[in-house]
């Protein structure tokens, strides 16, 4: 939901607290330009231009974001393109068997892979510096696995741009995920995370990847709620129209991106905005339009979102909801939350993109989620019972899980 939507729609209903299952631990503390120059393979590591530059190793990308150092606008404020090097492992160009699509994907490996799948005219490159704050937080032991689903990005597909129904989603959703990961039982537990347009393929495909043998302790959804995105439908039009047509050049896309407040990191802004634009024609430096023609998938906007609610909470897995500070809930997640279906978490001072707004609080929320669900649990045996005879683990049930 955009922060035009909540002005909108906004109601007089009191400020949601964030919410945690009585039994969970607290929370630890607790190619535009240069991206174009990556290619496919492995990302090598990115020459710093400035304080606000990601760090030579991907443990330590990200930090000057979550710092704020580069989330000024002052004057000399630096709106060059970033390289995602630094930030991911390889860039890949993923073929799933039965699609039409040449994906392209982004991985940093772990023990177990949070798969991001990103919002309408956004990118890949949208958790960029998620990904180096969860492998900082994690200790490298959570990767991030995301791509530029069809229509977005430097994904190039055969057949319709704009076809972004949720059947396609799905499907190409699927087909990623089963291409990097084939073997079910080789492949590492994941998290399932969904940000605005996103959370509509990843809750659908949670069920399907679960049946096929895979892993999927946990789902995220990022900043949307099926009652006030269906409402804010009709504003879609004119929020568009709002947008500039096009941009001098990247850089001016990434200041115009900052300055409006869109995207309130400029480290984020520099990674992600290169990609979300096309070049007109004069070259990769010269003047910008946007690369999806969101106008042209309206016929899809109603089905992204009917039913987000029923089967977020239908879910077999634990569940995270994640929203920016003004975002309410509608009746059917209220009563999940009041029954403890769901923890949520509320950030503040972020806007829609709030993974890049505050990559660093997002990535301590999600680490800590993923430590709770997809860790195993080893509990003490009772009194007067041994170890052997107690079993090394018990089978408890996950935070959320049904």
């Amino acid at each position: 939901m955009s922060d035009e939507f909540r002005r909108s729609l906004l109601n007089r209903l009191p400020p949601i607290e964030s919410t945690r299952a009585p039994w969970a631990e607290p929370r630890e503390d607790e190619d535009g330009s240069e991206e174009l120059l990556d290619g496919l393979g492995a990302l090598a590591p990115s020459v710093p231009s400035s304080s606000s530059a990601p760090s030579s190793t991907r443990s330590g990308a990200g930090s000057a974001a979550a710092s704020g150092s580069g989330s000024g606008v002052g004057y000399g404020a630096d709106f060059s393109p970033l390289s995602a090097a630094g930030y991911f492992d390889a860039a890949l160009e993923v073929e799933p068997a039965g699609r039409d699509a040449a994906f392209r994907t982004y991985h940093a490996g772990g023990e177990s892979v949070l798969v991001a799948h990103h919002g309408g005219g956004s990118g890949a490159l949208s958790f960029a510096a998620l990904a180096g704050e969860v492998s900082r937080a994690s200790g490298g032991k959570l990767g991030v696995l995301t791509y530029d689903c069809r229509g977005h990005g430097k994904t190039r597909t055969a057949g319709s741009d704009t076809d972004l129904s949720l059947a396609t989603l799905l499907a190409d959703l699927i087909g990623v995920i089963t291409h990097v990961f084939p073997d079910t039982k080789a492949a590492p537990s994941l998290i399932l995370l969904g940000h605005s347009m996103g959370a509509a393929p990843v809750l659908s495909a949670c069920p399907i990847l679960q049946a096929r043998g895979y892993k999927v302790p946990g789902l995220v959804v990022l900043d949307v709620v099926e009652g006030t995105a269906v409402d804010a439908l009709p504003l879609m039009k004119s929020i568009l129209a709002k947008r500039p047509l096009s941009f001098a050049s990247v850089t001016d896309a990434i200041r115009w991106h900052v300055q409006s407040n869109s995207v309130r990191n400029a480290t984020s802004a520099r990674l992600s905005v290169p990609s979300i634009l096309s070049a007109t024609g004069s070259g990769p430096d010269g003047p910008q339009v946007w690369r999806t023609d969101l106008l042209a998938t309206e016929p899809y906007w109603e089905e992204w979102y009917r039913g987000l609610s029923a089967r977020f909470l239908a879910s077999r897995c634990a569940r995270l909801l994640v929203l920016a500070g003004q975002e309410r809930l509608d009746k059917e997640l209220m009563v999940g939350q009041m029954q403890g279906k769901f923890q949520l978490e509320v950030m503040q001072n972020v806007g829609h993109y709030l993974h890049e707004d505050d990559p660093a609080g997002l990535a301590a929320v999600l680490v800590a989620f993923w430590k709770r669900n997809a860790q195993a649990i080893v509990l003490p045996p009772k009194i007067g019972q041994t170890a052997a005879s107690a079993g090394a683990t018990q089978a408890v049930r996950r935070v959320g899980e049904a």
